[in-house]
């Protein structure tokens, strides 16, 4: 039975899909939108990830309460929910960036289907009754066609998710380049993105492929030494960084941990 705290996770991500859904018609049509539909999107997101968050480090790390000691701080702090709620705190507190929207519409829609699938479908097209005694239950067609979708693109998505994670920094360096965003904002996403990277086996594999790309470009016949020598500078600086250098090896071994996407 689902709980009043489940449907409201639910309705931040109903509400998230709708919102953004909007904004993003309005701006491929090249109409004036409000920035309230921006905001409103990023407030189902902050209600959705706040009650996820709440239970994870309510009942999984301390038994139900919050105890703000340093461990607790560290294990919160490398939570992918409370990484993915900051940000969106970030984006709903800040100039409006329409790309970030992205990854958490991707988000939103797999839920809503999950969500759609396991509890509103029930109620109105309920499953037919096992023709076995003690049988399991046969779900709706509609259901099961949901679920083989959802199985089907999930990593697709996720993927998609990484590639656009990277163009969502590219667009805030430029903005920060141009004064259409804040400076502190490619160094704040920077930082997220690094923490993806050790936690998501799909923005590693999104990195090395762009950084090949650029390889096979800035390498490429015609181009100047100097080209491919600057940006060997960035990519060292950026290993010192980040603590590793974006690339196929560095990736390699890295288990699936942070696949799973709330």
């Amino acid at each position: 039975m689902a709980t009043t705290q489940h449907y409201l996770w639910a309705a931040g991500h109903f509400l998230l899909l709708a919102c953004s859904f909007r904004f993003f018609l309005a701006k491929a049509l090249f109409r004036a939108v409000s920035a309230w539909w921006y905001k409103a999107s990023f407030t189902g997101a902050l209600v959705s990830y706040a009650i996820v968050c709440q239970k994870s480090l309510g009942t999984c790390y301390v038994s139900q309460t919050p105890q703000p000691n340093a461990g607790w701080v560290r294990r919160a702090w490398l939570d992918e929910n409370i990484q993915y709620f900051l940000m969106a705190f970030f984006w709903w507190s800040s100039r409006p960036v329409t790309l970030a929207l992205v990854p958490y519409a991707i988000f939103s829609l797999f839920h809503a289907l999950t969500f759609t699938r396991t509890t509103l479908l029930p109620q109105f097209l309920p499953p037919t009754p096992s023709a076995q005694p003690g049988g399991a239950p046969t779900p709706h067609p509609l259901a099961k066609k949901l679920q083989v979708w959802v199985k089907t693109n999930y990593d697709n998505a996720m993927r998609a998710v990484a590639f656009a994670e990277l163009v969502i920094l590219a667009r805030v360096v430029l903005g920060a380049l141009t004064f259409r965003n804040a400076f502190v904002t490619p160094l704040i996403y920077a930082h997220f993105l690094r923490q993806r990277w050790y936690q998501s086996k799909f923005t590693r594999d999104a990195v090395a492929s762009v950084h090949a790309r650029i390889l096979a470009f800035v390498n490429g016949p015609g181009k100047p030494p100097v080209v491919a020598q600057v940006y060997k500078q960035v990519t060292d600086l950026t290993g010192r960084w980040a603590g590793s250098l974006p690339g196929p090896a560095a990736g390699a071994g890295a288990g699936a941990a942070g696949a799973r996407r709330q």
